[in-house]
């Protein structure tokens, strides 16, 4: 009987023989069996992450993926609190710094929220209740066409997070270039079908969920066109929540690109993140923290943001392309300085 903790397998003779003369001949590097088969099945999942190279997916006119320039979207969100003008200003910061895309939430409130909830107290500067502030916050057709014109005159894409069916035929009046879905909407599987059914490419935000709730959302949507965004849906994001290592953990499990949404009062966790293999970068952005607004404090001003696009343009440049070499740059230096030269 194996021991605990262990578990009985059947090998060939001959790989038998092959993996004990691999111990003998490693002398106490690899002290048994058990210690060779469990290295040799990491080497294969380090082997087999690696050769994994999803397709890149194209956001408008741009294409996403590893080989290209780090994709940055600005989520514009609800921080415009209801006020066009304040919404065009963040739009003019977005542009001028170099985003790629903002982004917007889109809700039918009566849907999304029950009675019960709307009608629970909330002071706010819409009114007196949780309802006034969720209207008060929902831009309709009228400002969406005034946000479509104006992006088309910035020359920057727009896209939204749709939390209802009815919100998906909405946005798709204005031909977006690829639909978000929210963390909170991950597990509404006819959310997801809608979305699917569009044709468009997805982004999908993984915040407050489980792997296997991810799993089960991605079997949905399929993996082509498919962008899932490591994501911790707490506002800001205390520093032991980040995780992201979970980054590797979904280049591992799926073949799609993966991004990051954060949520944190800084960037350092965004920059990191690129490091590891985010080929979008998605941050909430606002004119001033101090704002009126619940995603206020999770968000970047101005410097932040164009902090996080300069990293975005060189993160690609500084990580090359695995290969080591010698640049034509070191030669003279390999001259000046290198003494010995016999191996």
């Amino acid at each position: 009987m194996p021991k605990k903790g262990y578990e009985s397998i059947t090998i060939p003779n001959e790989l038998n023989k092959r993996i004990s003369s691999f111990v003998d001949e490693s002398i106490g590097i690899v002290p048994n069996k058990t210690q060779a088969i469990t290295q040799a099945w990491q080497m294969y999942e380090k082997i087999f992450l690696e050769q994994k190279n999803p397709k890149p997916v194209k956001i408008g006119d741009k294409l996403v993926g590893h080989e290209h320039p780090i994709f940055v979207t600005a989520e514009i969100g609800i921080n415009h609190n209801g006020d066009m003008d304040i919404c065009k200003k963040m739009i003019d910061m977005a542009v001028e710094n170099g985003c790629d895309a903002v982004k917007f939430q889109k809700r039918t409130v009566s849907k999304v929220y029950s009675k019960e909830e709307l009608a629970k107290p909330r002071e706010s500067p819409f009114g007196n209740t949780n309802g006034d502030l969720k209207r008060g916050l929902e831009f309709g057709e009228k400002e969406y066409k005034e946000i479509d014109k104006y992006c088309k005159e910035k020359g920057i894409m727009w896209f939204a997070s749709a939390w209802d069916v009815d919100s998906v035929d909405f946005l798709e009046k204005f031909d977006m270039p690829c639909h978000k879905i929210a963390s909170a909407m991950l597990t509404h599987k006819k959310l997801l079908m809608k979305l699917k059914a569009t044709g468009k490419p997805i982004i999908l935000s993984t915040g407050m969920s489980t792997l296997e709730q991810v799993k089960k959302a991605v079997n949905i949507l399929g993996e082509e066109n498919l962008i899932i965004m490591h994501c911790t849906s707490t506002y800001p994001t205390a520093e032991h929540e980040h995780d992201l290592n979970v980054i590797k953990e979904f280049r591992k499990h799926f073949n799609c690109l993966i991004g990051y949404s954060g949520h944190e009062p800084g960037v350092w966790p965004t920059i990191l993140s690129a490091t590891l293999g985010a080929c979008i970068l998605e941050r909430h952005i606002t004119l001033d923290r101090a704002m009126y607004g619940s995603d206020q404090a999770a968000s970047l001003e101005k410097k932040g943001i164009a902090i996080i696009c300069e990293i975005a343009k060189l993160t690609p440049k500084y990580l090359g392309d695995n290969k080591k070499k010698v640049y034509e740059s070191e030669k003279p230096i390999i001259k000046k300085l290198r003494k010995v030269d016999d191996i």
